[in-house]
């Protein structure tokens, strides 16, 4: 799940502490399944990649269960193929409160990464915390504006309803020993709907947006890692681009199924 720090900072909207606007459309329940083709790479060691990424929403009435499961096989300059998968699962409280998260990462089916816990807000928009069982027990802080993956999609299309361009977003979602990151997002293209082979999909706006992940500090010039889409206003992607650093990899929706609530 890079893009170049803006100059003029001042043009984000920061959404911090900011009261939600009221949405169009409700978040939606659904699976999805992305075919992957490398899109570039930018002089390293890739020289082909494939992979598939499976990403499912479930609604469990007073949360969202989260699953996303990565593959990919990658072929170096050497000819040898190489294995990655990365498995990410949370469950997030609809009021976005209350965070569990797991990230498990596997290469050649040797771990890499093992990442567990649950994080907590005080309030909307208030200071909070994560604590991490794995890969050591420890806590870490969050700053006040903190939001959890399901509300950060939230917030970012409900900017895009109201017509922001910019904005920035501290993002907490588990995939980091580190703590929380700092989002910056360009929105374009917004409005709709528009024909696609998707029916349900056709129905509702969308546009595109382009999203930079950044470690805190003020050392932090270099996005960790970068992805533009197509999001519609329920929530639902597609024509991804990920920008891992040293190749970037395209993601085409080839399944999409909605799901019912589980209540």
């Amino acid at each position: 799940m890079h893009l170049r720090p803006m100059a003029a900072a001042a043009l984000f909207l920061v959404l911090i502490g900011a009261a939600e606007p009221a949405r169009a459309t409700d978040l939606a329940a659904h699976r999805a399944v992305y075919s992957l083709r490398l899109e570039s790479a930018h002089g390293g060691d890739v020289q082909a990649a494939t992979g598939t990424m499976a990403y499912e929403v479930q609604d469990a009435c007073d949360g969202w269960a989260v699953r996303q499961r990565l593959q990919m096989t990658i072929t170096n300059r050497d000819g040898q193929d190489i294995d990655m998968i990365s498995d990410y699962t949370t469950w997030e409280s609809k009021d976005g409160l209350k965070l569990r998260f797991r990230t498990r990462q596997t290469t050649d089916q040797a771990v890499t990464s093992d990442i567990a816990g649950e994080a907590a807000l005080t309030a909307p928009g208030g200071l909070g915390s994560a604590h991490f069982t794995s890969p050591e027990d420890t806590t870490k802080p969050l700053p006040a504006g903190t939001l959890f993956p399901m509300k950060h999609t939230e917030a970012l299309l409900a900017a895009a309803e109201a017509g922001k361009k910019f904005l920035e977003l501290p993002l907490f979602d588990g995939t980091s020993a580190s703590g929380a990151q700092d989002s910056s997002i360009v929105v374009t293209r917004w409005g709709g709907p528009r024909p696609d082979k998707w029916g349900p999909l056709a129905q509702l706006p969308s546009g595109r947006f382009r999203i930079a992940f950044f470690d805190r500090g003020p050392a932090s010039m270099e996005p960790d890692y970068e992805v533009s889409m197509r999001y519609w206003s329920n929530g639902v992607a597609d024509d991804l681009s990920m920008d891992f650093g040293d190749f970037v990899m395209a993601g085409k929706l080839a399944e999409f199924h909605l799901l019912k609530p589980h209540c």
